[in-house]
């Protein structure tokens, strides 16, 4: 139980150093930033419950005013921000990887890319979409139109993700708890 409490602290955490990598905001007011690299993590290294876990730590950190996103933001006027879903969809997506790597029966690598696409991309994508709609007033396929713009940066955070995790499996395979 200590181990898994400090475990969610630290990929809660990691979610928050990523936020100090430089973003580029978009022209309809979602940057791009490298957290979204940490919520894959949080599932392909931590599994479901403790990535899912790390990911809403973060989210109710961030509301409750912590500047930890990306660009210093924070606060509960998140809500209404056209980055809303994505905030939302930070916990579901660390989740949806962990749940897929916990079942996915292939190498380290090959199972860390599938999942982290699935979680990383596909279950965020989808809040994050919603959310973009309601706030920006758009259709579901304008706002897709909109996300369009991050799925190669995504897809090269799906690789990273890959090769982080199959590194940390081959130096302490008992590190990847998805994988215990």
């Amino acid at each position: 139980m200590e181990r898994s409490t400090v475990l969610i602290a630290m990929f809660a955490a990691l979610i928050a150093a990523l936020g100090l990598v430089p973003k580029f905001t978009l022209a309809f007011g979602v940057p791009i930033t490298a957290q979204s690299l940490g919520v894959m993590l949080c599932g392909t290294v931590l599994g479901a419950k403790r990535g899912g876990a790390a990911a809403l730590l973060f989210v109710v950190l961030t509301l409750a005013g912590l500047p930890l996103l990306a660009g210093g933001r924070g606060g509960l006027g998140l809500l209404s921000g056209p980055s809303v879903g994505f905030i939302i969809g930070f916990p579901i997506a660390a989740f949806v990887t962990g749940w897929v790597m916990e079942r996915v029966q292939s190498n380290v690598l090959t199972s860390s890319f599938i999942a982290s696409f699935m979680g990383g991309v596909i279950a965020l994508y989808i809040p994050g979409v919603i959310g973009m709609a309601l706030i920006l007033d758009k259709s579901l396929v304008a706002a897709f139109g909109l996300v369009s713009a991050f799925v190669i940066g995504d897809l090269v955070k799906v690789v990273i993700c890959g090769f982080v995790t199959q590194a940390i499996y081959r130096a302490q395979p008992d590190k990847v708890l998805s994988r215990a």
